[in-house]
């Protein structure tokens, strides 16, 4: 019965796929429309710089932000100095 499910749905797949890429036919791009007027191409360097370090950089100084203006109160944060066991709360209740 699964592999009924499996062969089933892959064939979904395939068919939905191939239906896509005979509807999008790249013959349609050859054609001009009125207005098109394409620039010229980028370059590596300003294809990487765009699409791979100003994300990297918009995300570090979104990170740094957010680390700087952080205003969490230390008691709040769990980090192993503030974890405290049954021992070290009855001791500090003792006290």
């Amino acid at each position: 019965m699964d592999k009924k499910n499996a062969l089933r749905a892959g064939s979904l797949a395939a068919g939905t796929t191939l239906m896509m890429l005979l509807m999008s036919s790249p013959a349609l791009a050859l054609t001009r429309d009125d207005g098109d007027d394409p620039g010229t191409g980028l370059s590596v360097i300003e294809t990487l710089g765009l699409y791979v370090l100003a994300p990297l950089v918009l995300f570090a100084v979104i990170a740094g932000l957010v680390m700087v203006l952080d205003r969490s109160h230390e008691k709040h944060r769990v980090t192993s100095r503030n974890i405290k066991t049954r021992e070290t709360a009855q001791a500090d209740t003792k006290v």
